[in-house]
């Protein structure tokens, strides 16, 4: 069965470090591209950065040069480590598998000035 468990959120001040992890489990993990995202109450859900099935990535314009997305295979684990954090990273954040569409179960980032 498909399962995305997530880890790693927290509260952290403005300029500070987080590193998110989505670890998999149910299906063939090196096969499928991720992705994160974000979402803030009274706004859409926000693609935050993709990782293809060979290590290719995408970042939105609001995080790139601040925010690295990455896998290990042999973990079946995906990362979002996040840098220079700003009050509005503040979300919460959810990894993604490609073509299944399955979805962790998110964890909030909470930045403070």
């Amino acid at each position: 069965q498909l399962q995305l468990v997530q880890s790693g959120g927290g509260s952290v001040q403005s300029g500070g470090s987080l590193r998110l992890t989505c670890a998999a489990s149910g299906y063939a993990f090196s096969k499928l591209g991720m992705r994160w995202y974000r979402q803030v109450p009274g706004r859409g859900r926000e693609q935050v950065a993709e990782i293809s099935a060979l290590g290719a990535t995408t970042y939105a314009e609001a995080v790139k040069g601040r925010f690295t997305i990455s896998r290990d295979n042999a973990k079946r684990e995906l990362y979002l480590e996040m840098n220079n954090l700003k009050f509005e990273d503040t979300a919460v954040y959810y990894c993604y598998v490609n073509d299944l569409k399955g979805w962790g179960q998110g964890t909030q980032v909470t930045v403070s000035s």
